[in-house]
């Protein structure tokens, strides 16, 4: 099996997908299940480790920002950097270092050792994320490429049903470290799947100043600020729900991993259905989803009091997850040569969320504003990020109208000369008669 180097040709690409195509999606999507568990069960196990490392858990929030903070640096640097390197190779190194740095965090002595180990661990996170996006979309036609990214993305949604609730029960059970140990086998598993079923393609054609060429974009920047913005939102609420479901929907600890699994189900079932509207209509289905983010987040204080209504707004924030692919396809749109970089950088910007949400959710439980204070603080982010996909929007559509003006000017230039009009009868004498040298 082999893969263009560039997911830009739909004839090429259908012509060249694999006879199984669901492996190899299978084989992707289990790296984005270790990458969901780390980083999700990371928020739910945080009044653990927090305790068991004896700091504070605004304080404990920092080891998830420093793994964000891994991802945000690492996703742009090892795209570049990696290149000229086959994505196959990419893909198996990358787990690699992934798995080392989850085990590091199940043994660290203390709370610094445990910082490092995270942001270890967050530098594999968005180029792994990029180059499985590229995989995926250069083995289908383009009008698919939504869809299969969002089934890479089904990786770390699931593992919101599967792996961070499994992952919390064990935390209760044996200890937060064993969570981590687990993370580490899974991602060995993916470095098994990969070596087995990605396509072995050549070396990269591209190069590092190429992939810098998409820092120069605009659009590029637009695009990562909706997500860097408007994704904050969802992780302001989701890092301290734990916290929020004991001490004001007061529910047993025991019950954490449901409340889980049912924002896992949301993202899942967003991540299967959202992207297809996508396919149709890209930049509206972002802007739909950035609104439906904002008003379940504004929900979130009024539901929290009840352990089903916290359940369906909690499912509903879920879905929002599917707002991470629909940005990377638009990325791959705007991103021109740059396609590595474009992709991994989403995940640069998810995860600059990923650090914002829970920094700003912090300060507001710190001013005494309440566990519930997550929610209209990821509500305003959510809607600061509609504001600049208002930006984005309106830059699309005027590109489709130059697209199309071009177009029409192109066509009227090469159209054929009408021919001319046939004479009225008086100009037809009058032709004549200058014709006429008698007259």
């Amino acid at each position: 099996m082999t893969t263009s180097p560039q997911a830009t040709s739909p004839r090429a690409n259908a012509a060249s997908a694999p006879p199984h195509l669901a492996v190899v999606l299978f084989s992707l999507a289990m790296g984005g299940f270790a990458i969901g568990t780390t980083e999700f069960a990371s928020m739910s196990l945080l009044p653990f480790f927090a305790a068991d490392l004896k700091v504070d858990e605004p304080t404990a929030g920092h080891a998830i920002s420093a793994y964000a903070l891994g991802v945000v640096l690492g996703a742009p640097l090892i795209a570049v950097l990696g290149a000229r390197f086959a994505r196959r190779t990419q893909l198996l190194a990358l787990m690699a270092v992934f798995a080392i740095g989850n085990a590091l965090t199940a043994l660290a002595p203390g709370f610094g050792w445990m910082i490092a180990a995270r942001f270890l661990s967050g530098l594999p996170h968005g180029a792994y994320f990029g180059i499985a996006a590229l995989v995926a979309a250069s083995l289908v036609p383009q009008h698919r490429r939504s869809q299969v990214i969002g089934q890479v993305m089904l990786g770390l949604t699931s593992a919101t049903i599967i792996g961070v609730p499994l992952a919390n029960l064990i935390g209760q059970a044996v200890g937060w470290r064993a969570s981590f140990g687990l993370v580490s086998v899974l991602a060995l598993l993916t470095v098994l799947l990969c070596a087995l079923f990605a396509p072995r393609d050549q070396a990269g054609r591209s190069d590092p100043l190429r992939e810098l060429g998409a820092l120069r974009s605009g659009r590029v920047w637009i695009t990562l600020a909706i997500g860097a913005i408007g994704f904050g939102g969802m992780f302001a609420v989701y890092t301290y729900l734990a916290t929020t479901l004991i001490e004001v929907t007061r529910v047993s600890p025991a019950v954490i991993p449901f409340f889980l699994a049912v924002f896992g189900v949301g993202a899942t079932l967003g991540n299967l259905f959202v992207p297809r509207f996508a396919d149709r209509a890209l930049m509206p289905t972002a802007g739909v989803i950035l609104l439906f983010a904002a008003v379940a987040l504004l929900l979130f204080p009024l539901a929290a009091g009840n352990p089903w209504l916290l359940a369906a707004d909690v499912f509903a924030i879920g879905a929002s997850v599917s707002l991470g692919a629909i940005l990377q396809t638009r990325l791959m749109d705007v991103a021109g040569d740059a396609q590595a970089l474009a992709a991994a950088l989403n995940h640069s910007a998810f995860n600059t969320a990923n650090a914002l949400g829970p920094f700003l959710g912090g300060i507001a439980i710190r001013e005494g504003l309440g566990w519930t204070s997550t929610g209209p603080v990821g509500a305003a982010l959510a809607l600061l990020g509609f504001l600049i996909w208002i930006v984005a929007w309106r830059d699309a559509s005027t590109a489709q109208l130059d697209i199309a003006s071009a177009s029409e000017r192109a066509s009227l230039k090469n159209a054929p000369a009408k021919p001319a009009p046939p004479l009225a009868p008086d100009d037809r004498s009058r032709s004549d008669a200058v014709g006429d040298p008698v007259a």
